[in-house]
């Protein structure tokens, strides 16, 4: 199996514990499910920067990038930095991720839109995502037929989610066709993990140009994000390069002053 297929495997031992917990959600958390949120599409639309800063402590191809990074400091800190939304990795065992970790950074004063972002194979993820506060959740195309990614689309606007459709390939962009939210482009091969940012300038010229499109992965220069905005990206999820350094708030201050 490559690194996706070994995720997804993962994904369907853990859905029984998930499902319970969702069973044992608290009175709060149970009336948190269908409130309103902020919306990251609106975000990304009335944004001069469109950063999506990314909380991410480990990655299955890189190991610990900030294994001490804590979620009731950074978030909030990329928040103060200038930050349009927030992605957040809830994956447990193979980026180190946790669903406490956005309640964390809710409680620390994060008011930003939150992506969820993990591999949502199931709605239970989906309930998952609306009780620990987020906003958004990521659906990989790769990961689910079309007939899920629609059912888990309804499922998740039923909750006030809004839906980053994440794509990679040619082959997939008819995903597009089911109106998600927000449009990602990976520029990460999730199976071999190589990088390549062309991928997002490939792309995007396939996609309907009213898409609120988002370029995900490997993007480190502002010079990149500029030219990826004059290809009609409105989004730039960078996670990496903000948080492999000692202060992620600073180093994100200092990116978008480059822009």
């Amino acid at each position: 199996m490559d690194i996706l297929e070994q995720i997804i495997a993962t994904k369907q031992l853990e859905l029984p514990k998930i499902q319970a917990a969702i069973q044992a959600l608290s009175d709060d958390e149970r009336a948190r499910l269908h409130a309103p949120k902020p919306s990251l599409r609106q975000a990304l639309l009335d944004s001069p920067t469109g950063i999506i800063a990314e909380f991410k402590r480990r990655s299955p191809s890189k190991g610990w990038i900030k294994e001490d990074g804590r979620a009731d400091v950074i978030p909030l800190s990329y928040q103060q930095n200038g930050a349009t939304a927030l992605s957040i990795l809830t994956d447990e065992q193979y980026f180190g991720g946790h669903d406490n970790y956005i309640r964390q950074a809710r409680k620390s004063g994060v008011t930003l839109p939150v992506l969820y972002k993990n591999f949502i194979i199931d709605e239970a993820q989906l309930y998952a995502a609306a009780a620990c506060g987020a906003s958004a959740v990521l659906l990989i195309a790769v990961c689910l037929t079309k007939a899920q990614c629609q059912m888990l689309l309804q499922k998740a606007h039923e909750l006030q989610l809004e839906v980053l459709l994440e794509m990679h390939s040619e082959a997939e962009l008819e995903y597009a066709t089911l109106n998600p939210d927000v449009c990602g482009i990976n520029n990460r091969n999730l199976g071999s993990f190589i990088t390549n940012v062309e991928n997002s300038f490939r792309l995007a010229e396939l996609l309907p140009k009213e898409t609120v499109k988002v370029s995900e992965s490997g993007i480190s220069n502002p010079k990149t994000v500029c030219a990826l905005r004059q290809a009609g990206f409105r989004g730039f999820l960078i996670g990496e390069n903000f948080m492999k350094t000692d202060n992620p708030g600073l180093a994100l201050n200092e990116f978008i002053s480059k822009l």
